[in-house]
């Protein structure tokens, strides 16, 4: 099969790699789409690469089954699928709560076995056996459905957030995520306001719905938000970029008893000042989010099936595998909200 095949640090290399195949309770996907995520251009450029290598990214994947291993008894060759991407264990004390994004014994496609962008994929059993493979009707487009997952991760962020109609919420940094993000708390019913250096983000991000957009190269944003929440903060800020310094900077604009998620994954070795006495006196909720749970997948896939949030706008450019360094390149120069490769 043809994929792109990751060697190192800048080391991309179209090719041909050896087709996997089904063993006992396994499935492989003819894929038809694959997402292009903020994290496997990260990788790409040497950030967190595979302990083995060479390897292929790729972890949003929707396509048909093309064959099935031993035992598979759910699904047919030919059923049009969307893939949960992270394989667990379904028993340890994580996966027991629910949390199985947390599992203490996950792996996944591109992190531990080969991901999507290629013409065929597998899914282990631990996948399989989580539901983690989810039957798409003929009706939606793969090109919707891809979206799924990356719309997963932010309705775990706002869920972890707790975010309710009415309630302000504050999204830093308007790339994918945070227009991702934008869209649920709008279906949630919040009030959104979108922080950006990029006027023309911000305008995709109006565009989309936000109530308030807000470049700080221009005015002082802290300032502004004070003004629109009447000096109390939002009950929810999402830094969905990972920027330390960003990130301590407007720790501020948590409202009392609010939610401050890291969402976007940081650097190794950042740290940053939070002081404690705001923390307890303010009851302030300090967390993060990372990944998604199956129950997220499929509600956000739900979503977009029932055509209760618009996915569309958001994929601004289309590749194939021969052009997937051209992808990159775009990526790295954030010349893109949101680009898929097509098979």
């Amino acid at each position: 099969m043809k994929a792109a095949v990751v060697y190192g640090k800048n080391d991309i290399r179209i090719e041909e790699y050896p087709t996997p195949t089904a063993n006992a309770g396994e499935i492989i996907v003819k894929t038809k789409v694959s997402g292009i995520c903020a994290t496997d251009i990260k990788t790409l450029l040497g950030q967190g690469l595979p302990k083995d290598l060479p390897t292929i990214l790729g972890h949003e994947v929707v396509g048909e089954v093309f064959e099935i291993g031993e035992g598979v008894t759910a699904y047919q060759p030919g059923d049009r699928v969307a893939v949960y991407p992270i394989a667990v264990c379904g028993d340890c004390y994580y996966c027991r709560q629910g949390r199985h994004n947390l599992c203490e014994h996950e792996f996944g496609l591109a992190h531990g076995i080969e991901g999507g962008f290629a013409e065929y994929v597998r899914l282990p059993k631990e996948i399989v056996n989580i539901g983690g493979v989810v039957k798409i009707p003929d009706e939606v487009p793969f090109d919707k459905a891809v979206l799924s997952e990356p719309l997963s991760c932010a309705m775990a962020s706002l869920s972890t957030c707790k975010v309710k109609s009415g309630q302000v919420v504050l999204i830093l940094g308007a790339g994918p995520m945070g227009l991702m993000h934008l869209k649920l708390a709008k279906w949630m019913g919040a009030v959104v306001i979108v922080v950006d250096l990029l006027d023309d983000r911000l305008a995709i991000a109006e565009d989309m719905g936000a109530d308030h957009c807000i470049n700080p190269t221009k005015v002082n944003h802290i300032e502004e938000i004070k003004k629109l929440t009447d000096n109390h903060g939002a009950q929810a800020v999402i830094a969905s970029l990972g920027i330390p310094a960003v990130i301590e900077e407007n720790l501020q604009l948590t409202r009392k008893g609010g939610t401050f998620n890291i969402f976007g994954g940081p650097p190794a070795g950042h740290k940053i000042s939070v002081d404690p006495r705001w923390l307890h006196y303010c009851e302030i909720n300090l967390t993060g989010t990372f990944a998604a749970s199956p129950k997220d997948f499929e509600k956000s896939l739900e979503l977009i099936i029932n055509n209760e949030i618009t996915v569309d706008d958001l994929v601004t450019d289309r590749f194939t595998l021969d052009t997937f360094l051209e992808a990159v390149e775009r990526a790295k120069n954030q010349q893109m909200i949101r680009g898929i490769v097509e098979f």
